[in-house]
């Protein structure tokens, strides 16, 4: 996965940071700003958040792609105020200066991520609340007990490509694979459309050059969805959207789809690979699936701690001026959330090697009114996935040193590149095998997923004025399900 900085082409660069900028607000001059996009923060984010931290306090000034001025918010305490105060902190982007000023160009990464939406990410006040009450009141319906059976299943099911070569990259076979499995399920899509969500939506937070494309392969394919739920409701949250009491509409529907599967997706992913990097190489870990000192699900609180899915996220859009962390905010600037280095602001957690059990104050699902409120999907594909792995394979154990383990870093998010493992081959298990999905309508209702090109663009979904044979019924399921994730690994590696 590339990671995009002002230097590449197609970019609409800023030539100087305009005037009443973070930019200006030091005397320090543009070129000497840190990049989010650039080489340094590429190679160690989190040095990067420590030296801001270092030269500039809580708040420091950075430049977005295309040398697009902003403020990151290093702070715990800082983070909170913004995410909790927002008469002074809008989530509407719409009062970012530069949106209207025309400066941020249509093929920008940053906006897939920041352009404004109809979705509580992006509203305040009674809209938001109406919107977020029909998000959080439909994820709840959801019976846990059954989702950990769904995930329970879907672990075998990976398992048993590789259970018997003695060896597998969890990175790649297990980690990217099963939260999109898991989550097509709770949108009430077939899980032969997965292995292009997960492209498209990692592509799209890692702010690539392709990743307006992918957000638009994301959009056809969920209003494809809300469409076909309008006329054939399931037990899914899609359905449970739609005729939820707050009256959305389908863009309202498709938009806040888009979010979850987005955020769940790439969070989840990216948890799994730290929570199982932790499980194989921590000595606590070990002594704890043997019934020692720590839990498995201590495990993934300390790493929400320590490696927080989403580093960082945007964002706040200043409307008044005003003051943060001794710096001068004003009107229209935006704010990151420094959600990682939050997490180790020497004010709110002196000593980063105490403790942690039992402490659930990380901000990894940020903070205040818009925390995440799928979290607890996350952890339990997290926690299940995780301990049905190691029952399968008890004995894996990294196929590396732990320090020659190499990390993918973008804006946003941090994740191990490959987690290789050996372990000794076993024979497939029976487990149960599901009558197709536990949330969603026959598979035979959905066309199949677009086939990739040989460009490697994003197409978009199938429509079925164009092409209505690919609505037909599909044929009847095999006791054995046709693996997906061979097309998955080219895509992810191509």
């Amino acid at each position: 996965m590339t990671i995009p900085s002002p230097e590449q082409p197609g970019r609409t660069r800023v030539s100087a940071p305009p005037p009443q900028c973070p930019a200006h607000a030091r005397p320090d001059a543009a070129d000497e700003l840190a990049r989010l996009f650039g080489p340094e923060a590429a190679r160690d984010p989190m040095g990067l958040y420590e030296r801001l931290r270092a030269r500039h306090g809580s708040v420091a000034p950075v430049l977005l792609d295309g040398d697009l001025p902003a403020w990151i918010v290093l702070g715990y305490r800082e983070i909170k105020e913004v995410a909790g105060t927002p008469a002074r902190f809008s989530r509407d982007s719409r009062n970012w200066r530069w949106f209207k000023e025309g400066r941020v160009p249509p093929d920008s990464p940053l906006m897939p991520m920041v352009a404004w939406q109809p979705v509580c990410l992006f509203l305040d006040g009674e809209e938001r609340y109406r919107l977020r009450l029909a998000v959080t009141e439909s994820m709840e319906r959801f019976d846990l007990r059954g989702m950990r059976r769904s995930i329970i299943h879907f672990t075998h099911q990976l398992v048993d490509v590789f259970s018997e070569r003695g060896e597998a990259d969890l990175s790649d076979e297990f980690c990217e694979r099963l939260p999109m499995l898991v989550l097509t399920q709770l949108l009430g899509m077939p899980e032969a459309y997965g292995p292009r969500l997960v492209k498209a939506s990692r592509d799209m937070v890692a702010g690539t050059a392709t990743s307006v494309a992918s957000n638009a392969y994301i959009v056809e394919t969920l209003t494809d969805l809300v469409r076909r739920k309008r006329v054939d409701r399931g037990n899914d949250i899609t359905s449970w959207l739609i005729e939820h009491s707050s009256g959305l509409t389908d863009e309202e529907v498709w938009n806040h789809l888009r979010v979850i599967l987005i955020a769940a997706n790439e969070s989840t992913v990216n948890l799994l690979k730290s929570a199982l990097r932790m499980v194989l190489s921590d000595p606590r870990c070990h002594a704890s699936l043997a019934g020692g000192q720590m839990t498995l699900p201590d495990t993934v609180e300390e790493v929400l701690w320590n490696e927080p899915p989403l580093m960082t996220i945007p964002g706040r859009w200043a409307v008044v001026d005003t003051e943060l962390g001794g710096q001068r905010i004003e009107a229209g600037d935006m704010l990151l959330l420094g959600l990682a280095a939050g997490n180790y602001d020497p004010n709110a957690r002196p000593d980063p090697a105490a403790p942690l059990l039992g402490n659930r104050a990380h901000l990894a699902f940020s903070s205040g009114p818009q925390e995440c409120p799928g979290q607890s999907i996350g952890r339990a594909i997290a926690d299940t996935g995780i301990d049905t792995l190691m029952t399968r394979i008890p004995d894996a154990r990294l196929s590396i040193p732990v320090e020659d383990l190499r990390w993918t870093n973008g804006w946003m998010t941090r994740h191990l590149s490959s987690l290789p493992v050996t372990f000794t081959p076993g024979s497939q298990l029976p487990h149960p095998v599901m009558p197709g999905s536990l949330f969603a309508g026959p598979a035979g209702r959905y066309p199949p997923p677009p086939a990739a090109p040989d460009d490697g663009e994003m197409p978009a979904a199938v429509d079925p004025a164009v092409d209505p044979a690919a609505y037909a019924p599909a044929a009847p399921a095999s006791h054995r399900r046709a693996p997906w994730w061979g097309s998955l690994r080219t895509w992810l590696r191509g």
